[in-house]
């Protein structure tokens, strides 16, 4: 690995296949911080789970991380890097179809039900990206608090090809149909979208005759 790659950083080889897929500036307003400099500020915080603030100043100010990352989650460009390579990997025969299906919970902060914007630094432009309601935010009271859920289908060799996220307080197995329906993987050629699994593995909250009857017929 390059000694100037710190660990978790992207690659040089993950950055030229990142790269083509990722937004450019169309010649107006100010020009995007370094994609790959953010994109390392980004999965730093991912892989430590700090908070946004705490994010070391050399991927750049905290805020420009934070909006790039929501803005990509909802112009869908992290949906597409993750498809990529996806397609990469099934093309290469390396996704194995016996999936896994889950779910994990993320106990929310106190606060995230609604916070003020925080101000922007001089000399780094907000980037504004669209901001959902509180009413979008993904949220379930339960005894825990205010949690989300997230539903994850993962390959034999544990990687995402889909995830579903919910309040904390949905069932399990209210989402399996919604998390079979969200797998589809395009071929990296001609042809249709690959969307049935050869076998599913799920615990006992699972299991019931509708879930089973699903698995039997193969629908």
């Amino acid at each position: 690995m390059d000694p100037a790659i710190r660990q978790g950083e992207l690659t040089q080889t993950a950055w030229e296949r990142a790269a083509p897929l990722l937004p450019r500036t169309d010649g107006r307003g100010r020009p995007w911080r370094d994609h790959r400099q953010v994109i390392n500020g980004v999965l730093w915080r991912l892989r430590t789970g700090t908070p946004w603030r705490d994010v070391p100043e050399r991927y750049g100010p905290w805020q420009t991380i934070y909006e790039r990352f929501a803005r990509w989650e909802t112009d869908g460009t992290w949906a597409k890097l993750l498809e990529h390579v996806q397609v990469y990997e099934d093309a290469a025969g390396t996704v194995k179809w016996t999936i896994s299906v889950d779910s994990t919970i993320a106990r929310a902060h106190q606060h995230a039900s609604g916070a003020r914007g925080a101000r922007t630094p001089a000399g780094d432009e907000r980037e504004a990206p669209p901001r959902p309601l509180a009413s979008d935010q993904i949220l379930g009271r339960s005894r825990g608090g205010l949690t989300t859920k997230i539903h994850p289908a993962c390959n034999g060799r544990g990687l995402p090809l889909a995830s579903v996220v919910t309040p904390g307080n949905v069932n399990d197995s209210t989402v399996f149909d919604t998390i079979m329906d969200t797998l589809r993987m395009p071929r990296a050629g001609v042809g249709r979208p690959r969307c049935r699994p050869d076998a599913v593995i799920a615990d006992k909250a699972y299991s019931s005759r509708a879930i089973r009857q699903v698995g039997v017929s193969g629908q």
